[in-house]
């Protein structure tokens, strides 16, 4: 807004769903019931004696926000978009878990050197055109690969894992 590229408007509207976003996301992580509770609803969760909150049962996939405001009434009262946004996030939070703890790894493994005689034909899951531009490049580390214009952060996940695996085979 300052520089004039959003309007006021515009700016006002994004703020305000971002308001509520944050709000609702606090909510839905307020909120906890017991298996037992759960299960008086209809919700099929192990019976482990852990309480959820209502964002971890928004990840189940026969679990939706309607289904949770018979639960906590309170959550019927979000606004459409701002309910969607909380599904979403909630279903893909397992994925973006996922993500942080393979770029924590990434970033712990950068200066993993690469074998000399790596085969990237065994990495089942690059593209040709990142196996070429590794053959020709033939970087030292995991994080020389990863710096190849090309190479996404995916690839060089799948280089790390198949480079782990290779050690771990070599020295078990």
């Amino acid at each position: 807004m300052a520089i004039g590229c959003v309007g006021s408007i515009r700016s006002e509207s994004f703020a305000a769903k971002a308001a509520g976003l944050e709000q609702a996301r606090a909510v839905v992580a307020r909120l906890q019931a017991t298996p037992n509770e759960l299960s008086r609803q209809g919700m099929n969760v192990n019976h482990d004696g852990v309480r959820r909150s209502a964002a971890d049962l928004l990840r189940y996939v026969d679990i939706d926000l309607s289904k949770l405001s018979r639960l906590w009434p309170e959550l019927a009262e979000l606004s459409n978009d701002i309910a969607e946004q909380i599904e979403i996030d909630a279903r893909y939070a397992g994925y973006l878990d996922r993500q942080e703890a393979d770029i924590r790894a990434f970033r712990k493994d950068e200066s993993l050197l690469l074998p000399d005689d790596l085969d990237v034909d065994a990495i089942g899951s690059l593209s040709t055109e990142i196996r070429q531009k590794l053959r020709q490049a033939r970087p030292a580390t995991l994080g020389a690969a990863a710096r190849i214009p090309g190479v996404t952060p995916a690839a060089a996940i799948a280089l790390l894992r198949h480079v782990k695996r290779r050690d771990a085979r070599i020295s078990a």
